[in-house]
């Protein structure tokens, strides 16, 4: 009779194991720093809700967080664009098969110092800008003051989105000041009268100004709908179909509480 209660008791502890929620593994984020934000808040909230959960985020850019997920040194890569084809060879060579998933929407805004009269411009004027086209804001109505082209450096998903949206493979003209992440363009354009920079709509501050393009604001609601010209999802990327601690991190940041937490940063949830 004892050893049959015995059996009855670590069978319960069995059944309280498969029941609550395990974590030991820990999970690694890395990548984009448009995803930074949501991915940092979303990762302190789900882990205050589960205090054995061990999940580390950090950013460094989109192709850092691709090359991390194809080395194995991350389980979950952020991303501001599409894998590339190259990257997914060097993926398939390494035995890692990239999955995406979509977690946000974003506008790429374009930004000037608030002190800047220029409210609008289109895409084919900011092309010329960051070609190399236009090189005084005189040119497009502004005052006589040089322009001081900011961009996103090669590493970034935003670049790569940028590259592709508005300058339509057109390489970015030689003297651009090159800026590791969202942040540091928002801040060297807030202080710097003449420059233009693009950022994530979630980096947009009353330190400066988000212009029109082609006529439509950057709203979540212009996104959302498509109105606005140069919106791009935002990714999460893991090494084949989730499982684990890495699943239950993901089901998170895509249910309605991690949905809130992405549109409080600035973006647009999906739901």
């Amino acid at each position: 009779m004892k050893i049959l209660k015995n059996k009855i008791w670590i069978l319960g502890i069995l059944a309280l194991g498969f029941a609550t929620p395990c974590f030991a593994e820990k999970v690694i984020v890395a990548g984009s720093t448009t995803v930074l934000p949501v991915a940092q808040k979303a990762a302190e909230v789900f882990m205050n809700s589960n205090p054995s959960a061990d999940i580390s985020v950090r950013g460094g850019g989109s192709g850092v967080g691709i090359a991390s997920l194809i080395d194995k040194t991350c389980d979950i890569a952020d991303a501001s664009r599409a894998i590339k084809d190259t990257e997914l060879d060097k993926a398939v060579a390494n035995g890692v098969s990239p999955k995406a998933h979509v977690v946000a929407m974003d506008g790429i805004c374009v930004i000037v110092n608030s002190a800047n009269p220029i409210a609008a411009l289109s895409r084919k004027q900011i092309k010329d800008i960051y070609t190399g086209k236009i090189s005084s804001w005189s040119q497009l109505g502004g005052s006589d003051e040089k322009i001081v082209v900011i961009s996103r450096d090669s590493s970034s998903g935003t670049f790569e989105a940028f590259g592709e949206l508005v300058l339509k493979g057109e390489k970015t003209r030689a003297d651009a000041l090159l800026q590791a992440s969202n942040q540091a363009v928002a801040s060297v354009v807030s202080r710097t009268p003449g420059a233009i920079g693009y950022v994530g709509l979630g980096y947009v501050t009353p330190e400066v100004k988000a212009l029109e393009v082609d006529g439509v604001k950057p709203s979540k609601e212009t996104v959302l709908t498509g109105k606005y010209p140069v919106g791009r999802p935002l990714f999460m990327y893991t090494n084949g179909q989730p499982n684990g601690a890495v699943k239950q991190f993901l089901d998170f940041v895509l249910s309605k509480d991690g949905q809130r937490i992405a549109e409080e940063e600035g973006f647009v949830g999906l739901k």
